[in-house]
């Protein structure tokens, strides 16, 4: 037989494969980086890897800078987006070069530092045996070594730096959610002294003004509606006036605080906000018109019926030396709505 006729191996593996199209063709023989068999390599490796986590610790102080630094309304021309929010720009670069310094970071370390050798591992039941379980803990202890994070201290003290800032942006970003409302929900325009202003026709209230059964609405002095805020202090400090005669009020600290039987109730109902408009004198009674929480002006305004969690705080009036009507302060709980920690 000639040496052509011979089968070659190349013939046998192709054979075999015939066979086992799936058969396992084993790992290529483990090359060494730079940095396995370099010292000075791998601690240049660990200074990049130190530089990126440094970089992403002060873009992370640099996005928290911004909002102080920037205004809000600071508009600057940049190449080649335009015209854009100065503060939004600062927050996008700042946060995104916090979040692409430690991935670039991590990268880095583990295509450099970290062991590169490909351990092949045949597959097991999905319950580990205790020697599995063993092995398990011994590789993950093999890989903290060969990880060196123990040994390069620098990676470690920069990483756990960069991990522990970054997160703050996400805490300071909360700042966009709006101020504070501090105590504002507990307080409105009204004060010692200030004159009840008929909403209709804009001229301070006397007594005389208001009649028995009827209905006035009324707003602090110095509230106009040219003002920026006016919304937001009229859906607070909106009242309902009404006069009542003094036997026919049952609730003895409304007796107290009216003037004459004119008593002066928030406007604003206690369950969504909705203004109240809708008086029934026979029955001193008011209706919200959004969900029909009634009102009993002669009790208190205590709810009678309908959604509404508590009565309409009442603002204590008086007379001033002029004869015009005036708040003695302010209401002595929060009107509208119920809100945590309500006081």
């Amino acid at each position: 037989m000639s040496e052509e006729t011979l089968p070659s191996e190349r013939d046998a593996h192709a054979g075999e494969l015939a066979e086992n199209p799936f058969a396992d063709p084993g790992l290529p023989p483990h090359q060494p980086r730079r940095q396995d068999i370099d010292e000075k390599a791998a601690r240049s490796s660990e200074r990049t890897v130190a530089l990126l986590f440094t970089l992403s610790m002060l873009a992370t102080v640099a996005f928290i800078a911004s909002f102080v630094i920037f205004p809000v309304d600071q508009i600057v021309y940049i190449w080649p987006i335009g015209h854009i929010s100065a503060l939004n720009f600062s927050l996008g670069m700042t946060l995104g070069v916090a979040l692409f310094a430690i991935g670039a970071g991590a990268v880095h370390w583990a295509r450099t530092l970290m062991s590169d050798v490909e351990m092949p591992a045949e597959r097991h039941p999905i319950e580990a045996e205790p020697e599995v379980k063993a092995q398990v803990l011994a590789d993950f202890a093999d890989g903290a070594r060969e990880s060196q994070l123990g040994r390069r201290k620098l990676i470690r003290n920069t990483m756990f730096g960069a991990l522990a800032l970054v997160p703050l942006s996400g805490v300071v970003l909360l700042r966009d959610l709006g101020p504070l409302p501090e105590d504002k929900l507990r307080h409105t325009l009204w004060a010692k002294g200030k004159l009840l202003i008929n909403q209709n026709t804009n001229k301070p209230l006397r007594p005389e003004d208001v009649q028995v059964g009827s209905l006035t609405f009324a707003v602090p002095e110095g509230l106009e509606q040219e003002q920026e805020d006016y919304q937001e202090q009229i859906a607070k400090a909106a009242l309902m006036i009404v006069r009542i005669a003094p036997e026919n009020i049952k609730d003895k600290q409304a007796r107290e605080w009216a003037h004459q039987g004119i008593l002066a109730y928030s406007k604003i109902c206690t369950h969504v906000g909705c203004p109240i408009s809708l008086y029934e004198q026979q029955t001193h009674h008011v209706l919200c018109p959004c969900h029909q929480s009634t009102f009993d002006l002669s009790d208190g305004a205590r709810v009678i019926f309908g959604p509404a969690g508590h009565a309409l705080p009442q603002l204590r009036i008086s007379v001033n030396d002029e004869g015009y009507l005036e708040a003695l302060g302010d209401f002595a709980e929060p009107v509208g709505p119920s809100f945590w920690e309500r006081g």
